[in-house]
């Protein structure tokens, strides 16, 4: 690709330039030592019950919204100091999304409401391309479970004890 175009290169010639590896026709079913994800080791035991919370860099977000809040009331105290309630409200919602494991399924505890899903119910986990992580149940429902994400699924299948697969495992 030369910069200078002002064209960008067909579908077909990216193909041509793209290396190409050769995927070995079987899979080993012994561990690799040497991939760091390999269960050569015994899988640590996981207390119950287990939370998945937001990341605590999200609380970052509270002060800079408590900023704005205060120059849109400075600007108009009496039409605009509601804005001054906004980053409370941030920082519980924070602190309250979260997805517990136990050992009779998932407890998710969403913005209103919390919900119990268990073990036998979840058929498997979706993973939307620009959303949450969403468990299917057995009757094709969908459920969001908020603060999980997919690199959260080693210690996700650690704590439900094999029930959701772990991804990484060979």
């Amino acid at each position: 690709w030369e910069p200078w175009r002002t064209t960008r290169p067909t579908r077909r010639a990216r193909q041509r330039t793209r290396p190409t590896t050769a995927r070995p026709a079987t899979r080993s079913l012994q561990p690799d030592a040497a991939l760091p994800h390999s269960r050569t080791q015994p899988v640590p035991e996981i207390a119950l019950p287990m939370s998945f919370r937001i990341n605590k860099l999200a609380y970052f977000s509270v002060p800079l919204t408590l900023l704005v809040a205060v120059i849109l009331a400075g600007a108009s105290i009496t039409w605009l100091s509601w804005t001054l309630i906004i980053p409370v409200l941030l920082a519980l919602w924070i602190h309250r999304l979260r997805t517990d494991v136990t050992e009779a399924g998932l407890h998710v505890v969403g913005t209103f409401g919390t919900k119990d899903l268990e073990w036998n119910r979840i058929r498997g986990l979706q993973f939307p391309k620009w959303s949450a992580v969403r468990a299917v149940l057995d009757d094709g429902s969908r459920v969001r479970l908020p603060a999980i994400a997919f690199r959260d699924l080693p210690l996700l299948s650690a704590a439900s004890e094999g029930r959701i697969p772990d991804p990484y495992e060979r």
